[in-house]
């Protein structure tokens, strides 16, 4: 009698496919940002100066504490950045907040690859093709290189990535496995605290959940457990809650981050004009949403004639493996919620996208085209996997079909991002073109606060600028700033370290730095203190170090 064969075992989620792919893309990682760091790039972003610092001034200030966090940008980064930072090395240069950003590119490549994989696979054990189709995802989203430099800064992309994408794997994966669930809603609690778009995620994610406990009720099969429903939605929710409760205590208006002094509508507020009317898409989402599609674009290919076949790829993919494969849909639609989302922010939320080739022919916030690379990885390993799966014929068409599909997808790719390394990364050159007479100030600046006494106080408003003490290595606890004073003290606090040093800067500084306009130089311009140095830089205001005693 022949011997009864065993079941195929079930897959680790760690299996030797997935830990030779970590390898590779923490290779990646350390070569791409030891490539950026020597050439000085990663911090050419002002954000990623700021996020560095944001998470600096957390135990280095006059006020240490948590309220430094701040409001408007979300926690989770500044939190992760802190230990990293604590080496006055590691901030001087920045490498401190490179790392949590590499760590979210590593992850967001391994993501991408199970998330492949698991919607693909028939059974426990995934096939040849399916594995090969999650080897191209991987490939695809990780050798981007707009997300390579991304990664290597302190900016936030790379590291909300890995949550979306990680998010997404696990609610796919919750139809088999209901601790998954769980799992889903922490990946979520952690993205809705690194950027706003895992609201948007969570909202949908939460509504598709509670439709299939109405819908799929007297099927248990396919409905997860209301124990299971009830604890993903709450941890999906209390991020966001956490964050109203924090903006309620501290700056006594749940919605400061929204419509706050610094929020996105209040900026772009107080930049109109009878010339500058808004941005593009400003009330639109027909409008928006085509800027939003170019921006990806921009991320995907170096020439317009890239971008298009891209697209054209892309969507051929998507309808195909939605028609061939209806269980493609579910993660897709997912990882295509960031369209709508960047929709509405540009249209309605005050967020806006300058593209080179589009009005007003400039560069801005172009990285947000990257949160559409998982679905274009997606798009592109269903195309492969259509090609190279089992169960087809291999004769006439079939053949023809299947060796098109298989050359389209790596000429197309390869292709696409050739011509993006001999451009240029549009999001290395948004930095380059947006960052480089504030980092000339900085610079200038930085050389000047180095021949300060090691005790001195500095007062300065750290706005745009605070780079110059990162430069420097100029200890935040040896300057008075505007994060020096109580938020809740509404509308003003006189009793504040800050308001009682701009009031008498003799007092509490032993040199000022103001910069034309700002706090500073509006409370010291008529004191006549003795000038140090007078520093101007083309397109940046003018900076004045005094001595106040």
């Amino acid at each position: 009698m022949p011997k009864r064969r065993n079941p195929d075992p079930p897959a680790s989620p760690w299996d030797s496919e997935t830990r030779l792919l970590s390898w590779l893309a923490m290779v990646a990682a350390i070569l791409s940002f030891l490539f950026y760091f020597r050439n000085g790039e990663v911090m050419l972003y002002g954000d990623a100066i700021a996020h560095i610092n944001i998470a600096r001034r957390v135990f280095d200030s006059k006020t240490p504490g948590l309220l430094q966090l701040g409001t408007v940008w979300l926690p989770l980064p500044h939190l992760l950045i802190i230990p990293f930072i604590v080496s006055m090395r590691m901030w001087q240069t920045g490498a401190g907040g490179s790392i949590p950003s590499m760590t979210g590119y590593v992850f967001a490549v391994i993501g991408i690859f199970r998330l492949t994989r698991s919607s693909l696979s028939r059974g426990a054990v995934p096939d040849t093709a399916t594995k090969a189709a999650g080897w191209v995802a991987a490939f695809v989203l990780g050798a981007n290189p707009n997300l390579i430099y991304m990664q290597s800064t302190a900016m936030g992309e790379s590291l909300y990535l890995a949550f979306f994408i990680w998010a997404v794997v696990f609610f796919i994966e919750s139809a088999r496995d209901p601790k998954a669930l769980t799992k889903c809603g922490l990946c979520l609690a952690a993205a809705c605290l690194t950027r706003y778009d895992g609201w948007f995620l969570a909202a949908a994610m939460a509504g598709v959940v509670l439709l299939q406990v109405i819908f799929f009720a007297k099927k248990p099969e396919r409905a997860n457990s209301r124990k299971g429903v009830v604890k993903f939605l709450l941890i999906a929710a209390a991020a966001p809650a956490l964050w109203f409760a924090y903006n309620g205590i501290i700056y006594r208006n749940p919605l400061e981050f929204e419509n706050g002094p610094y929020s996105a509508k209040a900026i772009e507020k107080r930049s109109q004009s009878a010339s500058n009317p808004g941005h593009p898409g400003s009330g639109s989402l027909r409008v928006s949403g085509l800027y939003f599609f170019k921006a990806a674009q921009e991320t995907w290919a170096g020439n317009e004639d890239l971008q298009r076949a891209a697209v054209i790829w892309f969507v051929f993919g998507c309808v195909a493996g939605v028609i061939v494969l209806r269980r493609f849909a579910g993660p897709l639609l997912f990882l295509l919620l960031p369209v709508p989302f960047y929709a509405l922010s540009i249209a309605y939320g005050g967020v806006p996208i300058f593209i080179p080739h589009w009005w007003p022919f400039s560069h801005y916030n172009t990285r947000y085209g990257l949160q559409l690379l998982p679905a274009f990885a997606f798009g592109v390993a269903m195309i492969f996997y259509l090609a190279v799966r089992p169960g087809f014929s291999t004769r006439g068409l079939i053949t023809v079909y299947r060796w098109i599909s298989i050359a389209g997808c790596i000429v197309l790719v390869v292709g696409a991002y050739a011509s993006v390394w001999r451009s240029g990364p549009i999001t290395l050159r948004e930095a380059q073109l947006n960052m480089r007479t504030r980092n000339q100030l900085q610079t200038d600046l930085a050389t000047w606060i180095e021949k300060l006494p090691p005790n001195a106080t500095l007062l300065m408003y750290l706005g745009d600028q605070v780079g110059a003490l990162e430069r420097a290595g100029f200890p935040l606890s040896h300057t008075i700033n505007e994060g020096n004073h109580r938020v809740w003290m509404q509308p003003a606090d006189p009793a504040g370290v800050w308001e009682r040093a701009l009031a008498d800067p003799s007092k509490y500084a032993n040199y000022v730095l103001a910069l034309d306009g700002d706090p500073v130089w509006q409370a010291v311009h008529n004191l006549h203190l003795p000038e140090v140095v007078e520093i101007h830089v083309s397109g940046q205001p003018r900076a004045i170090l005094y001595r106040a005693r």
